[in-house]
């Protein structure tokens, strides 16, 4: 977006307003020309400091302009409601004093917030008449974040700011809100009740399995006495299918007169994790308008306080100094140059052809600029902490070879490549980046229009699909013998060359012209909504953070070059850092708190399900951390909650069979989350390999509107020598099961299984590239039969599905056990014009094994004599 010209009244009125403001200085400070009495001022803390917004017009007005002393320097915002500014004071400090220097573009309406943690916000001045100019606004609040949040534009232009000054004292520490369940156990009562299987004791007995309901009219309550005052910061509802649209959380301290501490009338049920302040011995919910024509219904109220007891077994995060394990390895640029390098050909060494170990590594740089080769193994991954990829250059290479399988790089799995720039040696225009599944190239620039990435080994063996996403490519790149792969969000300065079954471009500049066949290009001009995956940097101040990038809609390139990425930061401190031998309850605990998770490189055993439970937590994995479930659990569960980032976490099976590995949402969840959509970026998923694996089902999706950027989830059919492999030894029937309405994935690989590789229940649902093998092992027919139908589709959408695409879509077979193995067909869907496929393709590699039909009915066999079948739209 250009910046806007201010006509001749405007420029005129902006002198006006600095004339304006050096008066009434003057004025301010000599009353009748005395000088006012002396007394302490309070602090400027805001200068300086690190500062981010919701968006900005262009880069020329950043955030970081509004807190940088220069009143002729501004941060201004995108021209649309709500917008907003945030400082991070660096510590937690009591705030007297806003002042808000206005350009031209001011706020009619906004809020004045402060956090803890920035993620739960505190208003400490509102005002819907706001006249612009400079504002010096008392406050009474605290916080470590301040943010300006604008709700209504004082002009048909953004929000503009000159300056925004945020005044106050240093100290004090934050409070901690408590994991211990204030109301288990306390004495409970209600409006009403549906019978007497159903009391008001039951929602706070801590048995997920009993429940109070109400009448089915309104209004109904439930109170729990809490037997004194207590500070309440959270309270968790967990609704049965009886849920209320319309509900106030109230405190009291005598049980007459109630205090509203929360209030909505948009509730969708499922659980709620509701932050608040307030205090009394009472706590009620009180409903007034219901979700259903039923009742109330709680399976359980909880009620967390200030001081409550938190596990004492949770250690704060030092975000200056975090402890990340002996498998992360941190370099900065007084780092010499070949103590990195020794590290990295260790690593390498030792990696190389390492894929079912247990063994797991992130590199991490620092911002600044390095020499170093760095050539990546089996479960590593390596990343700049810059907020930018040009915040850390290599001079060298970040690449991907096949030498270990003689140039034949189909077996190049997990290991990772983000937020990096690279300057190739002088004399050398190859960066190679030959990989499979599960090898991500994001938020990475390589350097140099002369060079090119080569996508293969770049002689005569084969490669066979990978994703590059939020990429800045200077150059050209080079597919070769790459079968498949999906690129999404990024910039090729001199275009792509080369095709073999199915490349898929999404909101990609420099993409090739869409063709389908031969070459099979499927472009996608624009990504319809996706959010970024969250990384890990450390500020000006050297203190770690996570970004949490902003979703954003109909986009295309990447989110970072030559602009500003929205979003939001949250301090490593407000994150609990999960060391392997951890157990599940301690996370729990964590989670509980209202920590944010970030897992170690390792794997990490779970005898009981991770439990999340909050909106916007942020769940980030370094070195493709892994976390195995045991013992027959559910690894990971997911409530039906907004926005939950789940990023960079690998779920494998135990040898004990669990009903699936992780799951978003419960079953029946229906609550819609379009605003704040959870979502799964590198997230892999592995039954077998490394030992005998099980798992009926993989990954389940209930929640509604649910983003998937980046997954393979893969049964182990095959293997390197000495590795347990077979038909009834590694046994899982699905991949992905969606039921959910309005999910989207972009780049789903899903391979090996042994019934449906993919279900599709939910309506509105949208694939983006889809990469599929169908089991190598079925030892006959009769072992691979859908009733009477020969195999099972590899990605079947529901019979009652009414909406539904695919974009780029390919299922190979290669029935090596028993070549003899028909699968009816690849895929399958209800005949219905809003169910809509475009650019198909079935192989048969290597003529091994046959899939007989595209989908449904339609398209051709795919056998030894018709290897590559195509069909570029269905119906």
């Amino acid at each position: 977006m250009t910046s806007r010209v201010l006509s001749a009244p405007a420029s005129r009125w902006r002198r006006r307003a600095l004339i304006g403001l050096a008066v009434a200085l003057v004025a301010a400070l000599s009353p009748a020309g005395v000088a006012p009495p002396a007394q302490a001022a309070p602090t400027l803390l805001s200068q300086g400091r690190p500062a981010t917004a919701s968006s900005t017009e262009n880069a020329g007005t950043p955030a970081a302009a509004a807190v940088d002393g220069n009143t002729g320097t501004r941060w201004s915002s995108a021209f649309s409601d709500p917008q907003w500014l945030q400082v991070d004071l660096g510590a937690r400090a009591t705030i007297s004093q806003v002042t808000l220097v206005w350009e031209g573009a001011y706020a009619r309406a906004f809020q004045l917030q402060t956090s803890d943690d920035g993620g739960t916000w505190t208003t400490v001045h509102s005002t819907t008449t706001g006249a612009g100019g400079t504002q010096n606004i008392t406050v009474t609040g605290a916080g470590r974040y301040v943010r300006m949040y604008g709700t209504a534009r004082g002009s048909a232009y953004g929000y503009s700011l000159w300056e925004f000054q945020v005044y106050g004292e240093t100290g004090g520490t934050t409070p901690t809100c408590g994991s211990v369940n204030a109301a288990q156990g306390r004495p409970a009562t209600a409006s009403s009740t549906e019978n007497a299987a159903l009391p008001a004791s039951a929602a706070v007995d801590g048995d997920g399995g009993t429940r109070w309901a109400s009448a089915a009219s309104d209004p109904q309550w439930l109170r729990v006495d809490l037997g004194g005052t207590q500070t309440i910061c959270r309270v968790v509802l967990t609704w049965e299918a009886a849920y209320a649209r319309a509900f106030q959380l109230q405190t009291s301290a005598d049980g007459n007169s109630w205090t509203t501490v929360y209030s909505t009338t948009t509730g969708a049920g499922g659980t709620q994790s509701l932050t608040v302040n307030g205090s009394g011995r009472y706590l009620r919910m009180y409903g007034t308008a219901r979700g259903t024509a039923y009742g109330y219904s709680l399976w359980e109220l909880q009620v967390n306080t200030t001081g409550g007891g938190g596990d004492p077994s949770i250690p704060p995060t030092d975000p200056r100094n975090p402890n990340f394990g002996p498998n992360t390895f941190v370099f900065d640029p007084s780092t010499p140059t070949g103590t990195i390098q020794s590290r990295l050909n260790t690593l390498f060494d030792q990696q190389e052809e390492n894929q079912f170990g247990p063994q797991r590594y992130a590199v991490l740089f620092k911002p600044g600029t390095y020499t170093a080769d760095v050539n990546l193994g089996f479960f590593t991954q390596v990343a700049g902490l810059g907020m930018s990829p040009d915040d850390v250059n290599l001079n060298g290479h970040v690449r991907v070879e096949a030498f270990w399988m003689n140039g034949n790089a189909t077996q190049n799995f997990w290991r990772a490549a983000e937020n990096l720039s690279v300057t190739l040696p002088a004399g050398v225009t190859v960066e190679r980046w030959a990989v499979s599944q599960a090898a991500p190239y994001r938020r990475m620039h390589l350097r140099g229009g002369q060079n090119q990435i080569q996508l293969w080994n770049g002689g005569d063996g084969w490669s066979s699909g990978g994703l590059m996403a939020d990429t800045r490519i200077d150059g050209l790149v080079v597919s070769g013998s790459q079968q498949q792969w999906y690129s999404r969000n990024s910039e090729f300065g001199n275009g792509w060359t080369g095709s073999v079954w199915n490349m898929v471009f999404q909101g990609v500049a420099g993409a090739p012209p869409p063709h389908f066949p031969n070459p099979s290009h499927t472009v996608i001009p624009q990504t319809p909504v996706v959010r970024e995956k969250p990384f890990l940097y450390v500020d000006g101040t050297g203190e770690y953070r996570v970004f949490v990038p902003a979703l954003r809609s109909n986009t295309t390139g990447t989110s970072w070059y030559g602009k500003t990425p929205a979003g939001s930061s949250i301090s490593l401190s407000q994150f609990f850092v999960v060391q392997p031998g951890t157990g599940a309850a301690t996370i729990n605990a964590a989670l509980a708190q209202g920590r944010h998770l970030l897992f170690t490189p390792g794997v990490h055993h779970v005898t009981e399900p991770i439990q999340v439970n909050r909106a916007d937590t942020v769940i980030l994995g370094l070195g493709l951390a892994t976390i195995q479930a045991d013992n027959g659990t559910v690894a990971m569960r997911v409530a039906d909650v907004d926005g939950v980032k789940v990023a960079g976490i690998m779920f494998e099976a135990g040898t004990t069979n669990s009903p699936v590995l992780m799951e978003v949402g419960p079953a029946g969840s229906a609550a819609g989350h379009a605003a704040n959509p959870t979502s799964l970026h590198d997230v892999f998923f592995r039954i077998g390999g490394p030992h005998v694996g099980k798992a009926t089902n993989t990954l389940t999706i209930n929640s509604d509107n649910v983003i998937g950027d980046h997954m393979w989830l893969w049964r182990a059919d095959h293997a390197a020598s000495g590795v347990p492999t077979g038909w009834t030894l590694n046994t899982a029937d699905t991949g992905l099961t969606v039921n959910g309405d309005n999910v989207t994935m972009y780049g789903l690989f899903v391979e090996h299984y042994q019934k449906y590789q993919t279900v599709w229940n939910g309506n509105g649902g949208r694939t983006y590239f889809y990469q599929n093998e169908m089991p190598y092992d079925p030892p006959n027919q009769a072992a691979f039969m859908n009733g009477s139908t020969r195999g099972y589709a590899a990605y079947k959408v529901g019979d009652g599905v009414t909406s539904h695409q695919g974009w780029g879509m390919g299922s190979y077979c290669y029935f090596n056990v028993n070549p003899a193995v028909v699968a009816e067909r690849a895929f399958e869907a209800p005949t219905n014009p809003n169910v809509r496929f475009t650019n198909l393709v079935t192989v048969s590699l290597g003529g091994v094994g046959t899939i007989n039909r595209v989908i449904n009915n339609t398209g051709g066999t795919a056998n030894t004599a018709n290897q590559q079948v195509y069909l570029t739209a269905y119906p």
